[in-house]
Order: structure tokens, then C-alpha cells, then sequence
């Protein structure tokens, strides 16, 4: 039996087979837990991450609004320190999770902070 974990772990593993970052173009991964969502920019190379970004800080977490809400704000967060280190473009990898609601809300957040993906 397939349960649902496993499914997901499955085309995360299909997406991983496709897609890895580098120094200059490093791979956007998200976590989504039940309460939160939690970014990172890494690069597969070196096995470094490069900025990370999540709806537990403090600016996020005390924001009010929905949980996509705050997903765009973390990734807009993300942006802005990819920026500041001097990332424009990237590899976005959902790590199995549908591109809908939070992680969608995710990717247009770090667009809009300037992000290319």
C-alpha cells in the first residue's frame, strides 16, 4: 500500500533526479509542515545553504493573515536575502507537493522580491 508520505517521497525523488543547484543558480527548496513553510537556497555543489527564509520569523510569524498569506511573505523574505547576496536566478524544487496554495504562494513571493525562476 502507498500512503501518501511515500507518494510524495516518491516524486521527490523524481524531481531530485532532474534538477540540482549551484553556486550561481542554486535550488529553491520548500518544506511545508502542517503550521509552517520553510525555505532554503542551496547549493548541491558545494552542499552549502546560501539563505533560508521561514514563516517562524519574527516579521512573518507576527504578521496577521492566512497561512498562503504568510508563504508569500517568507518567500518575498527569501528574495530579499538572495538579493543581498547576490542571487537573481534559481531552480525552484517543491519537493513533491502540489504547485498550489502555500507553495504557490511561496514561488509569487519570491518572484515578486526579484527572484527569476
Amino acid at each position: 500500500m502507498i500512503t501518501r508520505l511515500n507518494r510524495r517521497q516518491n516524486i521527490r525523488y523524481r524531481i531530485r533526479k532532474k534538477i540540482s543547484g549551484t553556486a550561481q543558480k542554486p535550488r529553491l527548496s520548500v518544506f511545508r509542515s502542517n503550521s509552517d513553510i520553510y525555505l532554503q537556497l542551496i547549493d548541491d555543489t558545494n552542499g552549502t545553504t546560501l539563505a533560508a527564509a521561514s514563516t517562524r520569523e519574527k516579521a512573518i510569524a507576527g504578521a496577521a493573515g492566512t497561512k498562503s498569506e504568510k508563504a508569500k511573505l517568507a518567500g518575498a523574505a527569501l528574495a530579499a536575502k538572495a538579493v543581498a547576496v547576490g542571487i537573481t536566478t534559481c531552480v525552484f524544487d517543491r519537493s513533491g507537493y502540489l504547485y498550489h496554495g502555500r507553495v504557490k504562494a511561496t514561488a509569487d513571493g519570491a518572484r515578486e522580491g526579484g527572484l527569476m525562476f
